[in-house]
This record gives C-alpha cells, structure tokens and sequence, in this order.
C-alpha cells in the first residue's frame, strides 16, 4: 500500500477509551504517517504521542464550546499539511472535524466509539451534534468506523448511512497486556490480599454510566451469603476523597473489603493481580476496553451486557443483565466458585487470553483502518 500521511482529529486525549485506541493505533502503524489533533489540550496521551515520535497540535478550546481562534487553527493545520486522509474521533471531532476536511477537499473517515443517546445519559449538546451528524453521514464521510457491531446498529437507526459504515474492533497489543505472576504476587502483597482469597476488581472512572453502584449492591449481597473475597476500585475518582462514592462503600458494610486506588500507571499489572474482573456499567459502552485488557492477562471477566461486551467475553466469563445487582452477585457468586478448581480456572484464563489473541490482536486492527484509509482516498477521488 502507498505510505498515506493520516491527521488524526480528536475531542481530546484524557485518559479515555477511544484516546488509548488512538494511541494504539498511531504508535502500531509504522507504514503511515500520524499527526493528532486535539480540539482542546493534550491530556494524558499528548506527552506520550510526542515521547513516541507523533506530532502533536493542540487547539485548547473549552470543552464543548467552539472559539473562532480554535476554527481558525483546525483550518491552518488542514492546509498547512495536506493530509492524505484525515481520521475523526467521537461526535464533536466528527461534525467539526469532517466539515473542515470535507471543505479542505480532504476525504474524512468519521470514528464511532459509543452506543447510548438518551436524555440523563447523554448531554443534550452530544445529541443534538451526533443528530446532526446522521444528517450530514451522507455527504461529510467517506467512511464510518464503529468499534462495535451494537455501535452500529444504533447509529444506523440515528439515521446515519448505513452504507458508508464498518465495524473494526478495538486491537490491543498483546506484549504490553500479557499474565504477569511477579506483578500479581507483588501487588496483592503490597494490598494484603492472600492467595486464597479471591479478588475481584474494577477498572472504571467514576461516571454514571460505570453505574458503581449497581457493583457496590452486589458485593453486599456477596457479603451477606458468606462469600469471602476483596475488592479493588481502579480508575479517576476512585479515591477516599470521593463522599458519594465512600459514603455508598461504607453504608454497604463494605469498607473493609473495598479499597480505593485511584488513577494507576500500571493497569497491565492490576489486571494480571485480579482474579475477576468486573464490568459493572448501565449503558454507553460500545467496545469495552477492560474487558479486552483484562482476558487478554489471563483475568475472566464479569460483564454487564452492555455493547459488544457479550461478544468479547464469549464463553470465557459471565455476562448479565444491566442495573440488576441480584444478577451481578449470582454471575460473581458463580465465578467465585469457578476459581476454587483451580485446574479448571487456569484452562479459563489460557482461553480468555486465546480468545484476544485470536479475534482483538492489534496487527488486525491497523491493518484494517489502513485499508479504511486508502479506500476513503478512493472513494473521494470517484465522487470527484
């Protein structure tokens, strides 16, 4: 394939899903050149995008207001390096981005990284930008990429082009994510946690759509048939500072068995820790990274059955109802169960690896955004 120079127009790069994607993504794919965007700061990933070589502009506009001086700066950057292709990322990106490309008379390939588009679990600014993106799929893109085939097939209800639409998976790299037993004997030493006691955990920020609560219901009920286990809560605002979320902990009975850890540097390690993963959320997800990272370090996973979460957990793990605590304690209580043969357990953990390695590797991922690439270039050169 031609060697294709991709500017890449993203909302931000906070520590979120679809910011890790792209740093994946960009860092994985030595065959093209990458340049990022940031409609407003450079977050987490902005130093490390540049730490691996990626050029990165930023426009620091406030979150979901758009400023003259900002516009201008997107308009600049497009003229100024021509890209072959340029890749958006989330709704905001997608309408502000794309039109720009699209009047820059650069084919645009608009990303889809969420699944819900409700009134109390969306903003109405979110909505109203991605209603006005189903109307304008049709002419702005030349390609839509969800990470989801459930992504997809709400959108496509939305009134986006159906057409113009394909699902490539999240990737992961599998050397970064990969079982690590002298992490997980180290950390469970440095949490107390014994060997022969379970540990379940989470890797989410505090949100709503996590729905902690829903998780916090069921590990009381856990507690209440007796089961022994400890809990670990990973994530922003996963810390003693936060009154609704403690205040709910020790309500629950919960506090000596729960402990907070906040933001962590070393997720890789806390996956290989854990001995069950959970996924506790109540909608909005479309790919869930966690899931993918945790059984891709040899961790089962618990899951709501939100997205295409069902889908990457198989047979490997358990998924469930949403906002159904009852539901998620029996699906835990199983799992716990499970651990206890160990034979059984660690043929659980090869498979949940085997089943990334197999279906969510990054090689695939790239290798498919770059035939997405060259053929947004081909189709735009047709309607020309």
């Amino acid at each position: 394939m031609t060697r294709m120079k991709v500017l890449h127009i993203i909302t931000g790069l906070s520590n979120g899903g679809a910011e890790a994607v792209l740093f994946r993504l960009v860092t994985h794919d030595a065959q093209n050149q990458h340049v990022v965007v940031s409609l407003t700061g450079e977050g987490k990933y902005g130093p490390l995008l540049r730490a691996m070589g990626v050029d990165v502009v930023t426009l620091d506009m406030p979150r979901r207001r758009l400023t003259w001086r900002g516009l201008r700066g997107l308009w600049l950057v497009l003229r100024r390096l021509r890209p072959d292709v340029v890749q958006t990322w989330m709704y905001h990106a997608d309408l502000v981005g794309g039109i720009a490309a699209r009047a820059a008379g650069i084919p645009v390939v608009w990303g889809i990284r969420n699944t819900t588009l409700e009134l109390g679990r969306s903003s109405r600014a979110t909505i109203w930008v991605a209603r006005a993106c189903a109307r304008l799929s049709r002419h702005v893109p030349a390609r839509i990429v969800a990470c989801a085939q459930a992504a997809r097939a709400v959108h496509a209800e939305l009134g986006y082009d159906a057409q113009r639409m394909v699902v490539i998976p999240n990737g992961y790299d599998l050397g970064h994510f990969v079982p690590d037993s002298a992490a997980r004997q180290r950390l469970r030493t440095d949490w107390g946690v014994a060997d022969d006691v379970a540990l379940i955990g989470m890797v989410a920020r505090f949100h709503p759509q996590k729905d902690h609560a829903n998780l916090i219901d069921a590990l009381a009920l856990l507690t209440q048939r007796g089961l022994r286990y400890a809990a670990v809560l990973v994530g922003t605002g996963m810390t003693p500072d936060n009154a609704e979320l403690t205040q709910r902990i020790s309500a629950a009975g919960l506090a000596e068995r729960v402990r907070l850890l906040g933001v962590r540097p070393d997720v890789p390690a806390i996956m290989s820790a854990l001995d069950v993963h959970v996924l506790s959320s109540a909608s909005g997800e479309a790919f869930p990274n966690v899931l993918a990272e945790a059984m891709a370090c040899g961790t089962p996973c618990v899951t709501t059955d939100v997205g295409d979460a069902a889908t990457i957990v198989g047979d490997t793990g358990w998924v469930v109802p949403p906002r159904n605590p009852e539901a998620l304690a029996d699906a835990l209580q199983a799992a716990l169960t499970a651990w206890r043969d160990h034979t059984a357990w660690r043929a659980r953990q090869r498979a949940c690896r085997e089943r990334i390695q197999e279906n969510f590797g990054i090689e695939a991922m790239v290798a498919r955004y770059r035939y997405v690439w060259q053929e947004a270039g081909i189709s735009l050169m047709i309607r020309l």
